[in-house]
């Protein structure tokens, strides 16, 4: 049983880009995977040169759907965004599986470390939903200025359990994310965002791993929101708690 499909829905046709959303200055970048593999994604600059916004997004899509929560983002926070694509999703080449996720996140970790020499200091990782699994894996390895892990879900067993209740496939299980196992080895801050009524993933997975974080943490729960909606349903409280988080991460930042 393929993965696509299942966990992943990848999309190819865009529905814009950032100059479609009034954003002027951004550049289209084309990178390798660890493997190899050849992705793409947005360097969409702002003007705090203090951080970089680092985007994984979810299982389905693109990255073209995220232009509204990247235009509002960029404007509240002020910080660089760079957000790609795994593999088969939009313009990125290969064929997409749980275990090239993996090799995807290194690729971007190596380009943004040595083609665009930042520190993993000035990176500021932000997942979204299986995002979440992505940012736990760099942030295991390099210790970034911070995270922000907005629906997240505990591992690969717990959410295909509620969709496979008689018994998951294995070919589903073969490589797994899996965040409660790791999410108290993480040092940088942490914030966690999740929608009240997340109807995908539940907010108790959410608390589940901020109960185990082991880091300087905070967690905000969007009141009536559910998976997808935080940013709209929240609005300005939405990005109060993330410049509120930025500004912690920069303070404690070693000089």
């Amino acid at each position: 049983m393929s993965e696509k499909g299942i966990v992943f829905f990848p999309e190819r046709e865009f529905e814009g880009t950032p100059h479609d959303w009034g954003i002027e200055h951004f550049e289209d970048v084309f990178f390798p995977a660890a493997d190899g593999t050849r992705l793409h994604g947005w360097w969409v600059p702002g003007p705090d040169s203090r951080g970089v916004i680092v985007w994984f997004h979810g299982n389905a899509g693109n990255i073209s759907h995220r232009l509204d929560n990247l235009r509002r983002l960029l404007e509240a926070v002020g910080f660089s965004i760079f957000i790609f694509d795994y593999r088969e999703f939009g313009r990125s080449e290969g064929s997409i599986s749980k275990a090239g996720t993996f090799l995807d996140a290194d690729g971007v970790l190596h380009y943004l470390t040595v083609e665009r020499k930042l520190k993993p200091s000035d990176l500021l990782l932000f997942g979204r939903s299986l995002g979440t699994a992505l940012a736990v894996h760099l942030a295991r390895s390099i210790e970034p200025l911070g995270m922000v892990l907005e629906a997240a879900f505990t591992g690969t067993m717990e959410i295909l359990r509620r969709y496979f209740p008689f018994g998951v496939p294995s070919s589903l299980t073969r490589t797994m994310y899996d965040n409660l196992s790791f999410i108290d080895t993480i040092t940088c801050p942490i914030l966690f965002i999740h929608g009240a009524y997340d109807q995908a993933i539940p907010i108790s997975m959410g608390r589940t791993l901020y109960d185990k974080a082991t880091a300087p943490k905070f967690f905000y729960e969007v009141p009536y929101a559910d998976h997808n909606d935080t940013y709209l349903v929240g609005e300005k409280t939405y990005f109060e708690k993330w410049l509120s988080f930025v500004t912690f991460c920069l303070e404690g930042r070693p000089a």
